[in-house]
């Protein structure tokens, strides 16, 4: 079959829409030398964001997604790359880490903070103007705070919907965009004035808002390789009204493409022409295995994952542990480009060993020899990236893989060639 239909638009199978969504991830193929600081801010670029999380059975989230890529590196550099002013903190897809050139993008939901929903009280604000007006003043005259600068005082026991309320003005300032997180100290945020963190900023560098719309969708599509659009506005959690891609690829901004078995069409920033043809072509294998995040981009989009990866994927530790079917925190296996199952995992790290607290294979899997081999040793780096070298292996599903991957564990080849 041509590569190009009579419409001149790229033809892929769902094989080569994978590969393309890697390839523009950064997640095709193991990487050949050593990160370097640098690599983690270009991650970080090409994905457009880093979603934090601070569940921490195993390394905290911003950080696996980053091992992900980049394999062993020293965490440590994400912290720095905040410091030093590259990389700033807000609301995009969640909570996220963002190149500080993107800053402008974000400015009008600073700018228009009630819009944010629960992120951000207009009632807290206007009843408590006062005391938010003593924190912002607290802050100016005495430099960066964390919130526990702040003793509780209303005896309450400091759940997520019952901050301190420093807290929770020092998060209202922040949504607000009078605070940004100047650094992190133990994965704890420190606040200061926005003019002290980002003091080259000002308001007239605030694009048009219809730039931004724009700039949002080419965005995503650019970071997601190839996109329906019904997926875009997941990507940075954009409000209605959202660009249509169709009139952007009549502009020569987007190309449209065909997904072999999908309807609707698909788009490829124009920066991706090259891979969506090495694609199409056949060109682009996937040869890396490893653990994703819950929050990796990749996953993150629930109903992305389906139609893509054909992955029913649910986080389930916000369900009760009775009701849970694969665990607390499942990681998602990504293997030569198909997700072909989910680990439940926990990094003892005083004890130096890393917990298989349940494997399970997707159905219709097939657990050959290389596969269980490509897996175990994406575990072990994993592992031995946590400084936790031991691993045990307690529940699989079935029993014999768990058998199986118990024996390979610890001296499996990584990624051997297909």
């Amino acid at each position: 079959m041509s590569e190009i239909n009579r419409a001149g638009e790229i033809e892929l199978s769902i094989g080569a829409a994978r590969a393309l969504h890697l390839a523009a991830q950064d997640m095709l193929a193991p990487r050949r030398r050593r990160a370097t600081k640098l690599d983690v801010l270009a991650a970080i670029r090409r994905m457009g964001m880093l979603q934090i999380d601070t569940i921490s059975v195993v390394a905290r989230s911003p950080y696996l997604v980053l091992w992900s890529r980049l394999g062993d590196y020293r965490p440590d550099w994400l912290d720095e790359l905040l410091a030093e002013g590259h990389l700033f903190e807000y609301w995009a897809h969640e909570a996220c880490f963002l190149p500080i050139e993107d800053y402008g993008l974000y400015r009008h939901r600073m700018l228009d903070p009630e819009a944010m929903g629960w992120k951000y009280s207009a009632t807290w604000m206007r009843e408590r103007a006062a005391e938010v007006a003593a924190l912002r003043e607290h802050v100016r005259a005495n430099g960066p705070v964390r919130s526990s600068d702040f003793e509780r005082s209303d005896g309450k026991s400091g759940g997520w919907w019952e901050w301190k309320p420093e807290k929770r003005s020092l998060e209202v300032l922040f949504t607000a965009g009078e605070l940004m997180i100047a650094r992190r100290h133990n994965f704890q945020r420190i606040y200061d004035l926005a003019e002290r963190v980002h003091p080259g900023w000002h308001d007239g560098l605030t694009p048009p808002l219809d730039e931004v719309r724009r700039s949002f969708v080419l965005h995503a599509v650019r970071a997601l390789g190839l996109a329906k659009a019904s997926w875009i506005p997941d990507y940075h959690r954009t409000r209605r009204p959202h660009p249509d891609p169709a009139e952007l690829a009549e502009q020569g901004l987007l190309l449209r493409a065909r997904v072999a078995g999908w309807d609707e069409p698909v788009y490829i920033h124009p920066e991706h022409a090259d891979l969506a043809r090495q694609a199409a072509a056949g060109r682009l294998a996937p040869r890396l295995t490893t653990l994703l995040s819950p929050f990796d981009p990749i996953v993150w989009d629930r109903r992305r994952a389906l139609e893509l990866f054909g992955f029913d994927y649910k986080l389930e530790c916000y369900t009760p542990a009775e009701k849970r079917r694969y665990g607390y925190f499942t990681l998602p296996i990504l293997r030569r480009g198909a997700l072909v199952g989910r680990i439940d995992a926990k990094a003892h790290r005083k004890a130096g060993s890393f917990a298989l607290r349940s494997v399970h294979l997707e159905p219709g899997v097939r657990a050959s020899e290389r596969l269980l081999a490509d897996v175990a040793a994406a575990v072990q780096r994993c592992a031995d990236w946590h400084g936790c070298p031991c691993v045990s292996v307690s529940d699989v599903v079935p029993d014999s893989i768990g058998q199986r991957l118990g024996m390979l564990l610890g001296g499996a080849e990584a990624d051997a060639p297909a």
